[in-house]
């Protein structure tokens, strides 16, 4: 894997320099890196989406172990980089341009790219970018076989967070009721080059099975919906047409309803 002296070089000779706006901190650390390569047990022959590749120090690992991997990359000259150090590599595809199709769906991109077959996110997420693409993942792509990333600290405990806590939001919900999210390692600033203003951690979210016969969207809108008004009462918010299945208290706010509980009222509504 690549040492930091190697990736100043590398980037010395293209008269380049990590981008702050794209969020370009590099994970320096190897035994960082295989441990969340091996947290998400991928192995040969497995496709791997990875998005942020920088220089490659990550994907030359993945690649190693025999990994199909999807890197998509926004920096038009890492890009470049990329291409010229990883191209002739067997197993290796370069999406050149945004991860996002919007702030809600992954690229046409990287959707065709990874097709319909089985892959894991396996990234030091640019920060930017982390929520969209995780929420993306658990709503909409029942082939991603989990998540495994570096993200910004503040984002794994709201992912993590409980009810009545402040961090607990509508990705709280939606990660704990599709998947089971877990804490690989809480990662000191001196883990990246250059080092982020922020600390940063590293999470797996494995998804579980069931919980398939609605529409996740419409049932991230509804939890939206609620905890945007987090303090009302949950009779008040759901109005005359509103259902409160038996044992809610239409006194309680949204805040306190665990994921499951939040499913439970979604599903008592009137036909959407």
């Amino acid at each position: 894997m690549q040492t930091l002296a190697q990736i100043r070089q590398i980037l010395d000779e293209r008269c380049m320099s990590p981008r702050h706006r794209l969020g370009q901190n590099f994970l320096i650390d190897h035994n960082l890196i295989r441990k969340l390569i091996d947290a998400s047990g991928v192995c040969a022959g497995d496709l791997v989406l990875e998005i942020g590749p920088g220089t490659g120090t990550m994907t030359e690992e993945l690649l190693d172990r025999g990994c199909k991997v999807v890197a998509c990359e926004l920096d038009v000259e890492m890009a470049d980089l990329l291409r010229d150090r990883l191209g002739a590599r067997d197993g290796f595809v370069l999406i050149e341009g945004d991860c996002l199709e919007s702030k809600h769906e992954l690229s046409r991109a990287v959707a065709g790219a990874v097709g319909d077959e089985g892959f894991t996110l396996v990234a030091n997420l640019p920060y930017g970018a982390a929520t969209p693409v995780m929420l993306a993942l658990l709503l909409d792509w029942p082939a991603c076989k989990g998540q495994y990333v570096t993200i910004q600290r503040e984002v794994a405990d709201r992912l993590m967070a409980k009810p009545g806590s402040k961090a607990y939001g509508v990705i709280s919900v939606i990660a704990q009721l599709f998947a089971d999210v877990e804490m690989v390692a809480k990662l000191p600033r001196e883990c990246f080059w250059p080092q982020p203003d922020v600390a940063s951690a590293m999470v797996s979210i494995a998804p579980t099975a069931g919980h398939k016969d609605f529409d996740r969207r419409m049932f991230a809108t509804f939890c939206q919906k609620l905890l945007g008004q987090r303090r009302k009462q949950l009779g008040g918010m759901l109005g005359k047409d509103g259902v409160l299945p038996e044992g809610f208290d239409p006194k309680s706010r949204a805040e306190s309803l665990s994921p499951s509980r939040f499913l439970d009222l979604y599903l008592a509504q009137p036909a959407r």
